[in-house]
């Protein structure tokens, strides 16, 4: 009789209804298990206090790019801006939001803010509101400078020609023969390479449209936070754009790691060697 192929087929169905009846039970239990431990899971970020209009808009824009709560960026930190502004009235507000909106330099030093016509003056108002609504405590954004500068490590290397040169950062993954550069440092020549180079050149060493050749401008003492301010203001007058808003400070600092290795001849020209080779 089991051979028989139509009584093979009946018996499988019945086998499959007995399992679906049994089996039902426990999804249903075990749904209803996962439906209470999302809700649970959910229940604190509902009851959490909402982040402030000011601040998700700073966010959705590109105002993160220069400028931060607690220390300097390219701009001044927002604690700073705050202070300063403490209790002048809402006439600070329109005028500070215009300054959003229109750019520009002069009351935090001859870098120039980028104009943003595209947030409109109500976006660039709550901006302004959540800024002044700030209240650190006393010295906040020079204990966080300074507790900054304090873990700073430099990292010796010698050359090729025997001299030695010192860093703020590593350029070499430590303890790796034959030497390969660190992350930070391929990513900025994977960056560089792609968006720097049309004016830069490759490698660094100067390009087209007369644009310097970075190598040379660190050799004239450029510092990181001048390369970074350069970077995120733009040279308008020189053809130079803002990239504000396109890099974050992270990104512009591995491109800066990147230049200043090939400028003190520690990386050599083409792709440096790497953990992703």
């Amino acid at each position: 009789m089991m051979n028989n192929p139509w009584a093979i087929l009946v018996a499988s169905v019945a086998s499959l209804a007995c399992t679906a009846a049994i089996a039902a039970p426990l999804v249903g239990a075990r749904s209803a298990s996962v439906a209470t431990d999302a809700q649970a899971t959910s229940a604190p970020a509902a009851s959490a206090t909402s982040e402030p209009a000011g601040l998700k808009d700073a966010k959705a824009s590109d105002c993160f790019a220069c400028h931060a709560i607690d220390h300097k960026v390219v701009g001044p930190a927002y604690d700073e801006v705050a202070k300063r502004y403490a209790g002048k009235g809402s006439t600070v507000v329109d005028k500070l939001a215009e300054k959003i909106i229109r750019g520009g330099s002069g009351n935090w030093g001859s870098i120039a803010m980028t104009p943003h016509p595209d947030l409109g003056q109500q976006k660039a108002r709550t901006i302004v509101e959540w800024i002044l609504s700030l209240k650190p405590a006393a010295g906040a954004s020079a204990v966080a400078k300074s507790s900054s500068e304090a873990t700073a490590k430099t990292y010796t290397y010698k050359k090729e020609d025997g001299k030695t040169v010192k860093l703020d950062f590593p350029v070499f993954v430590a303890g790796h023969k034959p030497e390969i550069v660190t992350k930070d440092v391929f990513t900025g020549y994977e960056q560089f390479n792609a968006y720097c180079n049309r004016c830069h050149g490759d490698d660094a060493v100067g390009g087209a449209y007369a644009a310097p050749d970075l190598r040379h401008s660190l050799t004239g003492g450029m510092s990181y936070q001048e390369f970074l301010q350069t970077a995120m203001a733009g040279r308008e007058s020189k053809g130079m754009p803002s990239w504000a808003g396109f890099f974050t400070p992270e990104q512009i600092r591995d491109i800066y790691e990147y230049v200043k290795g090939r400028q003190v001849d520690l990386i050599p020209t083409g792709r440096p060697p790497s953990a992703q080779d």
